[in-house]
């Protein structure tokens, strides 16, 4: 049914949804976005299942974009590139709205993108060797997709610390600026996750959605006009000499005119 991950649900309810484009490291292309959307919107219909586990197969969780979807937005006009854009934030909205409780397993990196699909799961679990970066700047681009998710799951002042630098950082700071709930041994990532999962086996399914639904209204606004920016941020960005600039340098593997060290 899917190329790009696959969804397995256990007796209890239990469905894992695992990012599978192993020799690419999980990067996000157009398919495993259009996938990921359909994914969810199975999952949202599907009553049968009570929590969903979020994972990556192989070292990696998500490296971000895929490259080869970054060299069809520089050769692509702006209307197609904010389309692109809106199907990424699509995605990422209907993984949010779920109305079943999403923990993640984090078993590897996790960078750009990666990061916004940390930032979906109400519980994310991660292993303590793993490195984690918004590594958008580096290319002359800025993380406008994913900030609204970002943003709400480690608010503005720790997010200042680290979305705009690009600089990696280690699963103990994760725990500290909020994206993981914990960093555990690679050996213990499996009980961890199952610590999180088990408790929700013990609630009615619809007291547990709508307790998820309350929290997103009360918490920060995700809506129209909140992806509606994001996009056209990620869109003007795209148009920059500095996108171009910092692409191009990457594609090339040389530094960027703006790299000083």
């Amino acid at each position: 049914m899917y190329e790009t991950l696959s969804l397995e649900t256990d007796a209890r309810g239990v469905a894992t949804l695992t990012l599978t484009r192993v020799d690419k490291h999980n990067a996000m292309s157009a398919l495993m976005i259009a996938e990921l959307t359909k994914a969810a919107a199975q999952l949202a219909a599907d009553t049968s299942v009570r929590v969903v586990v979020l994972t990556g197969a192989g070292a990696s969780f998500c490296a971000g974009g895929d490259l080869g979807w970054m060299q069809e937005q520089m050769r692509a006009d702006g209307e197609t590139r904010q389309a692109e854009a809106r199907k990424l934030a699509e995605m990422l909205f209907a993984l949010n709205t779920l109305p079943q409780p999403v923990i993640g397993r984090i078993q590897g990196n996790a960078f750009g993108g990666g990061l916004g699909l940390i930032s979906i799961c109400d519980v994310a679990i991660g292993v303590d060797t793993l490195k984690l970066g918004f590594t958008e700047a580096r290319l002359g681009l800025i993380p406008a997709t994913i900030s609204p998710y970002c943003l709400a799951r480690m608010g503005e002042a720790m997010a200042r610390r680290v979305f705009m630098s690009a600089r990696l950082f280690g699963a103990a700071e994760a725990v500290t600026l909020g994206l993981l709930a914990r960093a555990v041994p690679a050996d213990a990532l499996d009980a961890a996750v199952e610590a999180e999962v088990a408790p929700y086996l013990a609630c009615a399914p619809s007291a547990v959605a709508a307790s998820k639904r309350l929290a997103r209204f009360m918490g920060p606004k995700i809506d129209k006009d909140v992806i509606d920016h994001s996009i056209r941020a990620l869109a003007a960005q795209w148009e920059t000499e500095e996108a171009a600039a910092g692409v191009e340098a990457f594609f090339a593997k040389r530094k960027a005119p703006w790299i000083n060290t």
